[in-house]
């Protein structure tokens, strides 16, 4: 149902080499527009660049530090904390000072006077412009390097389990913003006896509930979720009152208001508009809903437009509605299609002409997603390279692809919609009447029984028991409807097959959203390289050593539980590294495990284990850019692979860093 186009007689042969060559062509658009390149972008910031460099060794100590981000950032007064080697702080503790001109963003800290020699971490933390928390740290030596005891914490900005309770509050949103959004419209402008059916009903005001609190979660979870990683700062009045001060506070309240005027627009709907009967009537009413309903849903999109990706690097006055644009038909996509699931396996009514109508909703929500999604690739990816090398790029290829997935089921889902007819909502309807009609007699009989019944001494009793016989006989009368309507509805194959066909489509939308959902958390491409080219333009040469090459055997005792562990650390020495693992098994091919993670100890020096997380890049190849390794010494790397639920092992080797 996804990209159809309303019924227009069958033509076998035509419509698939059609929709293939449309998909082709969409696809060849986007990664050709991709490669054209474009003028640089930011989504998330990155540090660009420090003053000491990160491993610098300086004569004399400075008075200050100062860090260059790629764009806009947010900072409070620890933002950025200067901690010398036995873990004290040697900054003033002031808020940094803000050093940006013109297109560059700088902060700085000013620090004590008379700093001892020896190795110092810088420490920060700030608040990307697309409301996405950020942090990181680098070392300096002020005369000669030296041991520090300094432990950061290895959670990342954002995580720990107020990071995955604010994750999982995003992707709820998001899908009640769906459900809202698409039920409505697909009442509105594809089954306007949907108003009254109680499972539309259910639909819409659940996905309303869902996004309300949703809503509430990350406002209440903003402050500890961009700063302490504690629950107990949610409720904490100053930390609440500062997130309204920022732009995705403010965004979140409005998206508060937005859904009030929201739940009235769903009381109207099925409320006064389900109860009128009269045409004319009720299509005035139709067009102040889809006027006053259309705005609202703008707005609501529009909270997640003026807070995120969108809101940030080039173009943004034109990549802000486009969010919209793009948000607004993924809604009346997915949205109208679990309508659909919805309606054809609760509803008994709705008949092919509301099911056509949809086929041409979903083909106008594809089209908009076609020029909106190649527009917002070109923006945050820009390159092949990124495209393949960067997760962002990654999930990009893994959503066109879920999307061709989608349009090649729709292209069945069409063909039982051609097929369709509505030969099994008529009969059900014909159905409907039997029972009363069979029942009728039956509750004359009851009253009349009731009255003979009065006559002969009971008269006051017949006046109670004649309504309750009644309501009684009238819920059996519903049963045996329902139960008609059911068996008639589901003794139709093509209702059957479109059914079976709607829900493969559900399903892999329900994944298409969620892979979308992870997008918008994630570093945009174009920014990854960049900040990467900036960082590698920053860095000083290595002073000694090179790059670290492992090799190392497992054995899990499991089946397929053998293999090679190989790792690359690059430059191999203190600062930023990039490591990439390669799984070999035993047959020498690349192998694919459920789990792998790795952890450096500097044991000379009491440091570590420094956990490291790689993200998998392809099959037997995982990765992790930025490692930080504070300092150079004899590093113990341990490495755990696990190959089934129950087969694991930890093996360790040393390696000379820096």
């Amino acid at each position: 149902m996804s990209a159809t186009a309303p019924y227009a007689g069958p033509s076998p042969i035509r419509r698939p080499v059609a929709a293939a060559a449309l998909l082709a062509a969409l696809v060849s658009l986007v990664f050709g527009l991709l490669l054209a390149g474009a003028g640089p972008a930011s989504a998330h910031a990155a540090l660009t660049g420090s003053d000491p460099q990160d491993g610098a060794v300086v004569d004399t100590a400075p008075k200050e530090i100062t860090l260059s981000f790629s764009e806009a950032i947010a900072v409070g007064d620890d933002s950025i904390r200067v901690l010398d080697p036995s873990g004290k702080r040697a900054d003033t503790e002031a808020e940094p000072r803000d050093l940006s001109e013109g297109g560059t963003v700088r902060y700085g800290v000013a620090l004590h006077s008379g700093l001892p020699d020896g190795t110092y971490t810088v420490a920060w933390q700030a608040i990307s412009a697309d409301s996405h928390p950020i942090s990181g740290a680098f070392t300096f030596s002020i005369g000669a390097p030296s041991e520090t005891t300094v432990a950061l914490s290895s959670q990342e900005a954002g995580g720990g389990p107020v990071g995955v309770v604010y994750d999982i509050a995003r992707y709820a949103a998001y899908g009640g913003f769906v459900l809202l959004v698409g039920g409505s419209a697909f009442v509105l402008v594809c089954w306007r006896g949907g108003a009254s059916a109680l499972p539309m009903q259910r639909l819409v005001v659940r996905g309303w509930l869902t996004l309300t609190a949703a809503t509430l979660v990350m406002l209440l979870l903003r402050n500890p979720y961009t700063g302490s990683g504690k629950f107990a700062d949610a409720f904490d009045l100053v930390g609440l009152q500062s997130v309204l001060d920022t732009k995705p506070g403010a965004a979140l309240v409005s998206r508060l208001l937005l859904l009030g005027a929201a739940a009235l627009f769903i009381a109207v709907l099925f409320g006064t508009y389900a109860r009128r009967e009269d045409e004319q009537e009720k299509k005035d009413l139709t067009f102040g809903l889809a006027v006053g309903g259309g705005v609202v849903a703008a707005g609501i999109a529009a909270t997640w437009a003026m807070s995120e990706h969108a809101s940030t690097g080039i173009q943004a006055s034109i990549a802000m509605p486009v969010d919209v644009a793009h948000l607004l038909a993924v809604a009346a996509w997915l949205g109208g299609l679990a309508s659909l699931l919805v309606a054809l396996y609760r509803t008994p009514d709705i008949g092919s002409a509301a099911v056509r109508r949809f086929s041409a909703v979903a083909f106008g929500s594809v089209v908009v997603l076609a020029a909106t999604g190649i527009y917002q690739s070109w923006r945050q990816v820009g390159s092949w390279s990124a495209l393949t090398g960067t997760r962002y790029g990654q999930l990009l290829i893994l959503k066109v692809a879920l999307i061709a997935v989608l349009l090649a089921v729709a292209w069945f889902s069409r063909r039982w919609t051609g097929r369709l007819t509505d030969s099994a909502v008529a009969p059900s309807a014909e159905a409907s009447k039997t029972p009363e009609t069979s029942e009728a007699p039956k509750t004359s009989t009851a009253s009349g029984a009731s009255g003979a019944s009065g006559a002969s001494g009971a008269s006051g009793a017949s006046d109670d028991v004649a309504p309750e016989r009644a309501a009684q006989l009238a819920r059996q009368r519903a049963v045996l409807t329902a139960t008609k309507k059911k068996r008639i509805r589901d003794a139709d194959p093509e209702r059957s097959g479109l059914r079976r066909s709607v829900l493969a489509e559900a399903a892999v939308a329900v994944v298409l959203l969620a892979v979308t959902t992870m997008l918008t958390a994630t570093e945009p491409g174009r920014t990854e390289e960049e900040a990467a080219a900036s960082g590698a333009t920053a860095a000083t040469a290595p002073a000694a050593g090179g790059p670290v090459n492992l090799s190392m055997p497992f054995d899990t005792g499991g089946e397929n539980g053998k293999g090679t562990v190989r790792i690359d650390i690059d430059p191999g020495r203190t600062g930023s590294n990039d490591l990439h693992v390669w799984i070999d098994g035993s047959d020498g091919e690349p192998m694919d495990v459920p789990e792998l993670k790795l952890a450096l100890t500097l044991e000379s020096k009491d440091i570590g284990p420094l956990p490291v997380v790689p993200d998998r890049l392809a099959e037997g190849h995982w990765t992790a850019s930025g490692v930080q390794i504070p300092m150079a010494g004899d590093w113990k790397v341990d490495v755990t692979v696990r190959t089934s639920d129950i087969d694991q092992v930890t093996i360790d080797k040393n390696a000379k860093i820096g």
